[in-house]
């Protein structure tokens, strides 16, 4: 989606959090706003993008899906390098998903930069008859370590579009602010906004380098 476009900001966000949270439903819906019910666990990374226009700006999203299974985690660590936004996806229904949280968030802050943004999800809320997670609980969790927080329905396609926005929004904020450092890896500005899908192609090099 939009690799015909010249874009203004390449922004690379990761999707951490427990194998079947939903992480890769996050994406698909997202990217291509398709759900599959029959979704199978991610080996090692999955990656897609998609174009969004942002205050008269245009942001090409490289979202990169990480498996949430122990045996793929030292595959998985050095895709975090370059990252400038995250979702730490859990499952309402599904308590052990979100007592993980922690562990995922130092794990990303020992990868990322310290600058990242950061969005705790809630995804499943279809599933708010069986949910074992309070909306409070989490919300005070995400607000004591500084972090966004939303909960989602990749199933219902609720504040999927929401969710990711906002945390797009966040980077570019950051990237305009004087909290940013200058020539951030996964936060470039082309220098010609109308540069040709080639000169974009060859932009956004750098931040794929570990491709």
């Amino acid at each position: 989606m939009g690799t015909d476009e010249a874009y203004n900001f390449v922004f690379k966000v990761v999707l951490i959090g427990e194998s079947g949270v939903g992480k890769s439903n996050l994406l698909s819906r997202f990217t291509k706003n398709e759900f599959n019910h029959d979704s199978r666990t991610t080996i090692g990374v999955e990656f897609s993008t998609r174009t969004i226009e942002l205050n008269s700006l245009t942001i090409k999203a490289q979202i990169w899906d990480t498996a949430g299974l122990e045996r793929y985690r030292a595959i998985t660590s050095a895709y975090y390098r370059g990252a400038v936004g995250a979702l730490l996806v859990y499952d309402i229904s599904k308590h052990l998903t979100y007592q993980s949280a922690e562990r995922w968030l130092k794990e990303l802050y020992d990868h990322a930069d310290p600058q990242i943004v950061v969005m705790l999800v809630g995804n499943k809320s279809d599933l708010a008859s069986v949910r074992a997670v309070p909306t409070e609980d989490a919300k005070d969790f995400a607000e004591k370590n500084g972090l966004l927080f939303m909960e989602t329905s990749a199933l219902e396609s609720t504040n999927v579009e929401a969710a990711f926005n906002n945390v797009l929004t966040e980077i570019h904020k950051k990237v305009n602010s004087k909290e940013a450092s200058r020539g951030s890896v996964g936060a470039m500005s082309l220098s010609n906004p109308n540069a040709s899908p080639a000169a974009a192609q060859d932009e956004k090099k750098p931040c794929c380098k570990n491709l």
